[in-house]
């Protein structure tokens, strides 16, 4: 185990390998040593004082993965206020909740991504931000939200752009972030990442330095990363897998972290060839695009080994393509929660591809992992079917203002409750076989009905509504809802489609609608949606 800060782990590496590049952007050949990087991420920290961020107080990024997010990411570790993830399909209704539910005091955020304009949602969620001098926002709606720094080429009224906010940071003496270091330790909250519920609204999970270090250094020795290897992360830094199992697991071998900015399987490729390469992560339908690119062959993927590959269960099909097509005899698979910061079990490297494909692995050094009868925590007998528990080093401190919550994942003895059934072999290797909560899986994306369900009730000609993952062959589930309508109205797909379109996330919109009658109930009145989902089975045999 190690203790330290994030913030310490990075100047250990600066010491160690101070002339390894530490960060590549190849589409813009933007490369840091790691003495060069620890140097920025100082002034960094510095920028986030000086806009008044003290020990402990938060501040969210709404970003895709931006050269600047790294240095956000490690000079938080160093100033100790916590960085709080916004997912970049957000709209304003998500984004209102998260930055009141995290008391957060500041925001950075690009302007765009894709068709939705961050900073229209900005001026529309904070109108008093056109007026107000930047790093002084009154806002009705977000009390305690101050200062908003714009990552563009734009200036934009009442905001920081992030050469001034980096600029601001002048004013902060070595002696003054020497201080703040010396204040910190490695049981701090450092990072705040939020997660949806059965209830329907995100929860922040407070993961420590401890939590996410220990985490990363352990996926690191599973993938026998050393400080000669170049991982490339195309996954996006707002999820465990970015900003763990990606960049502080490479630090955390000294080796250097090869981010893409967005998703684009061609880009992934080209950028493994020409930075050579050794490691790529993604989740199964990210394989799957680049496996499936007419022109995979003409990419030098020989430097690539070892990867993860997380977020859903991996097809063996696109195993073996992934292993014999890009050369990744090494890949790893990875099964966790952002509540277990996030890795739990992770294959080896040296494992047979049908543990590669069948199972998540086994527990990593110094967790305890076990199959437990669900509602309990008596352990079931190997190769029975049970809840999946953990504790340990990875545990979550808790959900950010949900002691009940927390008290709910968490039990007593402090073993975390994943919601997630499996069993487990002999040998400590997991099989995941359901959910105990009927969490759809889009794509590597948690998307959770009861959110939507709370969402489509605002609808004024919906009477109830139960949403149920449905198979997809490409993303793996999809969300259907079958809607109840109020007496005497009539809607159609269109209109209900219409009515999520900027309110709530792209992968959080049904892609199946369905107007009944009633819903398959048991003698007790609950609704089975399973009988849903058989259903659908039945409708889909008709497409």
């Amino acid at each position: 185990m190690v203790y330290q800060t994030i913030g310490e782990l990075l100047e250990e590496r600066a010491l160690k390998y101070p002339e390894r590049e530490a960060l590549v952007y190849a589409d813009r050949n933007l490369r840091l040593t790691y003495k060069q990087f620890n140097e920025h991420a100082d002034k960094v920290a510095k920028a986030l004082m000086a806009i008044g961020l003290e020990k402990e107080q938060h501040f969210s990024v709404w970003t895709t993965n931006v050269p600047e997010w790294p240095g956000l990411q490690f000079g938080s570790g160093k100033m100790g206020a916590p960085l709080v993830t916004v997912n970049t399909n957000y709209r304003a209704n998500e984004l209102e909740y998260l930055l009141k539910q995290s008391d957060s005091r500041a925001i950075i955020l690009i302007d765009q991504y894709r068709d939705h304009s961050f900073i229209d949602t900005m001026y529309e969620l904070c109108p008093e931000l056109r007026e107000c001098e930047p790093g002084n926002l009154t806002s009705a709606r977000l009390p305690l939200l101050k200062s908003v720094v714009v990552i563009s080429q734009k200036k934009y009224p009442g905001t920081f752009s992030y050469e001034e906010f980096l600029a601001n940071g002048a004013a902060i003496s070595d002696e003054q972030l020497a201080e703040r270091k010396q204040s910190l330790t490695f049981d701090d909250v450092i990072n705040i990442q939020y997660t949806s519920g059965t209830t329907g609204f995100p929860k922040g999970v407070m993961l420590r330095h401890s939590n996410l270090i220990n985490n990363a250094i352990n996926i690191a020795e599973c993938m026998k990363l050393t400080h000669e290897d170049r991982l490339c992360i195309p996954v996006p830094f707002f999820h465990c897998f970015g900003c763990v199992i990606g960049t502080l697991a490479i630090v955390s071998a000294g080796g250097t972290m090869v981010p893409v900015q967005e998703f684009h399987p061609e880009v992934v490729l080209q950028t493994v060839e020409t930075e050579k390469c050794t490691a790529l992560h993604g989740v199964p339908t990210m394989f799957i695009s680049e496996l499936n690119l007419p022109n995979i062959k003409e990419f030098d993927l020989s430097t690539l080994r070892t990867g993860v590959m997380a977020g859903s269960n991996c097809p063996i099909e696109v195993m073996k393509g992934v292993i014999n097509n890009m050369g990744m005899g090494d890949i790893t698979i990875c099964y966790g929660q952002t509540e277990s910061s996030p890795v739990l079990t992770q294959t080896r490297t040296e494992d047979p591809l049908d543990l590669k494909v069948e199972t998540v692995g086994r527990a990593l050094p110094n967790i305890e992992v076990k199959i437990m009868k669900p509602g309990t925590t008596e352990e079931v007998s190997r190769g029975v079917q049970g809840e999946i528990c953990a504790r340990g080093y990875v545990v979550m401190k808790g959900y950010y203002n949900n002691p009940e919550a927390t008290a709910e994942a968490i039990d007593k003895e402090q073993w975390l409750h994943t919601g997630d059934l499996g069993t487990m072999d002999e040998n400590g290797y997991v099989r995941v076989t359901g959910r105990l909560k009927d969490m759809i899986i889009r794509g590597g994306e948690n998307v959770y009905p009861r959110e939507i369900e709370e969402f489509l009730y605002k609808h004024p000609k919906i009477l109830d509504v139960q949403v149920a993952g449905v198979p997809d062959e490409k993303y793996g589930e999809e969300a259907a809802a079958w809607i109840i309508l109020k007496e005497g109205q009539l809607s159609t797909e269109e209109e209900i489609r219409e009515f999520c379109t900027g309110k709530i996330s792209h992968h959080k919109i049904p892609r199946y609608i369905f107007f009944v009658d009633h819903y398959p109930m048991t003698a007790s009145g609950k609704i089975q949606k399973f009988k849903l989902r058989e259903q659908f089975n039945e409708f889909s045999k008709t497409l």
